[in-house]
């Protein structure tokens, strides 16, 4: 689907300055978003929303749809009379980084304590709202609530090593671990019900300002997530051990002698394909209540896979197995209609996957930074870009601009500057984004880190390191309003701007 001309900013909640340790859905949250609207911008990226397990990355989940509690924001919990200023009077000094672990030692306390008060004084209203979600999001809510309370029960370990009864859920197991876990299982499902109440409230203060939220959509979930224990069948699983049988990752390439090993579980198309895409189609609808446009996250997974057997150690022993993208997607378009999908086609390309992604309008993304290492047809230089694509100077996976280019050799440098037109590296991100800016693809996204100029310590992820990623936060105040002029102008004299609404009042972000 071909989207208006139009630009944006990839930030995810977590980057949020907070006295809390981490980005949440309070105030801060609100005025980014004002800071969209006065600087002209339409679009906001955010990473994938779920429940973060060992390494804090949010490709890895404990849920594929459920909401990470981490993101609740401890303010709007006093708004709602269920923490007291007291609760929130003596707050440890964070480190601007997330330090994800003492984040959660100090809020996850701070949570059970709001549950306690809801559980002892929500009046009927209030409790029959929150039945009336469980009851709505019942068809992923109560497995999710039921994973959670039993990885606390087992200290946090995987389902795959719990009693044989509970890792194969069979069902007098289940229902005596719903007796047993009552109370853990509904401050579960409070914690969802409290994130999906905060995250509606931003996305309409968004949408209502002409602000459209870009989600992310990973192909693959985590082994160790509330979706593999609760569907086995349509993963690729060893029916005894629980562990993937085929596991997911990418070939060797240049970038690497020895590919990427993933280690998710690879998916039993031809059990999903019987079940009409049932899962599938649950999993982009719950989506789209959250987001209104969605980025899927190695797309060309859909064409085929790379599969790689367990008890590898490496990506090299895999085979490409072919999917049923055609099919699949054709199926997604007659139960939800034409979607607003924007296809991650990155990496190693063939003809059948940019045959898929054209034949459903997807548009596509190019990236700047992969713009300077080769001849005039490389696909990354603006001039070579199809109208149907997203421009980005970096992903989250890159370096940031300034990062990026300093760390390039003098003759590469050169070569930027070459094509730039500049006279030097000073203000170097800025020539990017004007370039994303100027360029015929209908949208252009620019990561926080790149506006603000900053260097390799902003990174957000660096894909080959195991720890130590996802944790950026920018200060507050950053936001200045010399900022917001200069993005503003560039939006304008490059065709980016809204147009303006007829009718009603929608507000003006502030």
């Amino acid at each position: 689907m071909p989207f208006p001309r139009a630009s944006g900013i990839l930030l995810h909640p977590t980057s949020f300055p907070s006295r809390y340790g981490i980005g949440d859905l309070g105030a801060e949250a609100y005025q980014f978003i004002d800071f969209l609207v006065e600087s002209g911008q339409q679009l906001w990226q955010i990473l994938p929303l779920g429940p973060t397990g060992y390494g804090d990355s949010p490709y890895q989940c404990f849920s594929a749809i459920a909401g990470n509690p981490l993101l609740i924001s401890p303010d709007q919990l006093r708004q709602e009379g269920w923490l007291s200023d007291e609760d929130l009077h003596d707050v440890p000094e964070f480190p601007l980084p997330v330090d994800f672990g003492w984040v959660i030692h100090y809020k996850l306390p701070l949570l059970q304590r709001a549950y306690h008060r809801f559980r002892d004084q929500a009046n009927a209203e209030q409790r029959q709202d929150f039945e009336a979600f469980c009851a709505a999001k019942a068809d992923w809510l109560q497995d999710y609530a039921l994973f959670m309370a039993l990885k606390d029960q087992h200290g946090g370990a995987s389902w795959h090593t719990w009693r044989p009864e509970l890792m194969q859920r069979q069902p007098d197991a289940l229902a005596a671990a719903r007796q047993d876990l009552e109370e853990s299982i509904v401050f579960h499902q409070f914690l969802q019900f409290q994130f999906f109440q905060q995250w509606a409230a931003l996305k309409t203060y968004a949408n209502e300002r002409q602000i459209q939220i870009l989600g992310d959509l990973p192909i693959y979930v985590a082994h160790d997530s509330a979706e593999v224990w609760a569907h086995p069948e349509i993963f690729r699983l060893d029916a005894e051990t629980g562990l993937p049988e085929l596991m997911a990752g990418v070939p060797p390439d240049y970038f690497s002698a020895t590919g990427q090993l993933w280690g998710n579980p690879i998916y039993n198309w031809q059990r999903l394909q019987e079940q009409d895409f049932d899962w599938w189609v649950q999993r982009f609808r719950t989506l789209l209540e959250c987001v209104d446009l969605i980025r899927i996250d190695h797309f060309r997974g859909f064409e085929a896979y790379w599969a790689v057997p367990q008890g590898e150690d490496t990506a090299i022993n895999g085979e490409w197995v072919e999917a049923p993208g055609r099919t699949f997607f054709k199926h997604l378009n007659d139960k939800l209609g034409k979607l607003p999908i924007v296809a991650e086609d990155l990496g190693l390309i063939t003809p059948e996957v940019e045959a898929l992604r054209d034949e459903f309008e997807f548009p596509g993304m190019k990236i700047l930074q992969f713009a300077f290492d080769s001849g005039p047809d490389n696909p990354y230089l603006p001039f070579n870009y199809p109208h149907n694509s997203i421009v980005y100077t970096g992903t989250h996976d890159n370096d940031t601009t300034v990062g990026w280019f300093y760390q390039r050799s003098h003759e590469e440098q050169q070569r930027v500057i070459r094509y730039l037109g500049c006279t030097g590296p000073d203000g170097i991100h800025w020539d990017l984004i004007r370039l994303a800016f100027s360029s015929v693809s209908n949208q252009a996204i620019i990561p926080l880190q790149d506006l603000l100029g900053l260097g390799s310590e902003a990174r957000m992820n660096a894909p080959s390191q195991q720890m130590g990623n996802w944790g950026w936060r920018y200060w507050a105040g950053a936001l200045t309003p010399e900022l917001r002029d200069r993005l503003r102008s560039l939006t304008e004299l490059y065709g980016r701007l809204p147009k303006p609404q007829t009718g009603g009042d929608t507000g003006n972000g502030s």
